[in-house]
């Protein structure tokens, strides 16, 4: 998910706005990993990525469409973008 950060002015301010994020996907859903995966060095922008395993892609899909939900309902930041790719033993 690729995220736009409210009024941001540093790096130290945006790590305050995205671990909190990360760390309520992250009880929210045990069973998924989430992590900041992109836009590092910009203080406005951040990519949060989630990944989730399952042995039926509907379940997966619905983690992260509630992930999704989840993130984009706070306001502080402005979801731009979000994209799903799933992965199975046949592709």
């Amino acid at each position: 998910m690729d995220i736009l950060l409210g009024d941001v002015r540093s790096l130290k301010q945006k790590r305050a706005v995205v671990r909190p994020i990360v760390a309520e996907v992250r009880r929210r859903f045990p069973a998924a990993a989430v992590a900041e995966t992109g836009g590092l060095d910009l203080h406005r922008r951040a990519e949060i990525g989630v990944a989730v395993v399952s042995s039926d892609a509907g379940n997966c899909v619905e983690v992260l469409e509630s992930c999704e939900r989840l993130i984009a309902g706070r306001p502080e930041i402005e979801l731009l973008s979000a994209r799903q790719r799933l992965f199975s033993e046949e592709s």
